[in-house]
């Protein structure tokens, strides 16, 4: 009897062979990115930089000295994300980095937890370990994990956002952005979200935290206004190294500045557009548009600003997952050769051809996030004028097969046996 009870199962549906295949992949791929490719570490180190600030505070040293000519990962954080990040160097580095790391693991198996309830789906569907294998497998948690950085963290707050702005949660979906805000301000893009929403409470905890963490932060800091003399300037800048942003590409590449700028125009129309399209017909489908608004700002920050950098890619998991719904953006084949750019943890330098090689490994993502525009406004726009020509745009601007009266899609059996 009990030889029988430990007698693996077999899937009798495809749902079932589909999750007793994934789930060990996917278990087996944490516990490799974690336990080896984690505590193995990189040559780029973003840990050591906070461990030492945080260091410096607890003795009252100077915080803000980096070196701003070397290439080596500086520390960026405000006095509140000191204030924060304190605790780390209460004990030794090593022991500190090893629970980090698992700090990160844990809020993005989280954030991915929330990700599905976000979409209604379960741990029980086909789609969790699915889930769960594709973001270990990728760039941007294998990396956060190696070089020990906090995007874990920033994700697991991004969702819980999500989730409570979609609820109506507002104090407590601005105190998760708030928490974000005083360490840096990677997410500040979605604070328009609850602007056009109506919900201005959201404010008052996302702007509040961080301030109050600032006020108490400051006068226990030996070099407070440092942080505004030297960093500030410094992080406001476009660098030419690990810079997947058109400004850091351009100048890596040695472009003219006038090109330079007309990428960022044209692409900066693009969302602009694709913005407008997603609040007139899509503010109503409460999920689609946030997820939808949320990845397309998120994206335009780090494409057009001054600094973007693969590993936030992880953001843009809600954007990705949205393919569930029927009207997402995000189900055709452009979308996920973006994708692919943006989240592969391939490196194509191939050394063979070490000019060609180098140029794709530094463009890829930077092609792959302007790319993932291009997709989302271009289907909007293609909806747009479809509807406009078929003279429906009263009733929105989704293709009319997703419309009640329209033929059941063929493909939404195969949708909900994912659910």
């Amino acid at each position: 009897m009990f030889s029988r009870l430990l007698e693996p199962r077999t899937g009798r549906t495809t749902a079932d062979v589909i999750r007793y295949a994934m789930w060990p992949l996917a278990i087996m791929t944490v516990l490799h990115r974690v336990i080896v490719k984690a505590v193995d570490g990189s040559i780029t180190d973003d840990f050591r930089p906070v461990y030492n600030a945080a260091l410096a505070f607890l003795n009252n040293r100077p915080v803000y000295t980096a070196d701003f000519g070397s290439v080596d990962p500086h520390y960026l954080y405000p006095p509140s994300g000191t204030l924060l990040m304190a605790p780390l160097a209460v004990i030794d580095p090593e022991r500190s980095r090893w629970l980090f790391i698992g700090a990160n693991a844990i809020a993005v198996l989280v954030g991915l937890y929330l990700l599905l309830r976000l979409f209604d789906l379960t741990l029980s569907s086909i789609a969790a370990p699915i889930l769960v294998f594709a973001a270990f497998s990728s760039e941007t948690v294998t990396n956060t994990l190696i070089f020990t950085n906090i995007n874990g963290l920033i994700f697991l707050a991004e969702m819980v956002f999500l989730l409570l702005l979609l609820r109506r949660r507002d104090l407590w979906a601005g105190a998760a952005l708030g928490v974000t805000f005083a360490i840096k301000p990677v997410l500040a893009p979605l604070l328009l979200l609850p602007l056009v929403r109506g919900q201005w409470k959201v404010l008052v905890t996302a702007v509040g935290i961080p301030l109050v963490l600032n006020v108490v932060a400051w006068p226990l800091s030996a070099d407070p206004m440092d942080y505004i003399r030297r960093t500030m300037p410094y992080v406001g800048e476009a660098r030419d190294y690990y810079n997947s942003s058109i400004a850091g590409n351009g100048l890596y590449f040695g472009l003219p500045d006038p090109l330079i700028w007309f990428f960022r125009i044209v692409l900066g129309i693009l969302v602009l557009v694709a913005l407008w399209l997603l609040w007139r017909y899509y503010r109503e489908d409460e999920v689609f548009f946030v997820v939808t608004a949320g990845g397309l700002l998120l994206v335009a920050s780090w494409l057009l600003g001054s600094l973007g950098q693969m590993y936030y890619s992880m953001l843009l998991f809600p954007l990705v997952m949205s393919v569930v719904l029927k009207n997402s953006v995000m189900r055709n084949w452009p979308a996920w050769l973006a994708v692919y750019g943006f989240l592969t943890f391939d490196n194509w330098w191939v050394h063979r051809f070490n000019e060609v090689g180098r140029n794709i490994e530094y463009t890829k993502t930077t092609l792959a996030w302007s790319l993932l525009i291009v997709v989302v406004a271009g289907v909007l726009v293609s909806r747009y004028l479809v509807a406009r020509k078929e003279g429906r745009l009263e009733s929105g601007i989704d293709p009319a097969w997703l419309s009640p009266a329209a033929t059941r899609d063929p493909d939404e059996r195969t949708e909900t046996s994912v659910r």
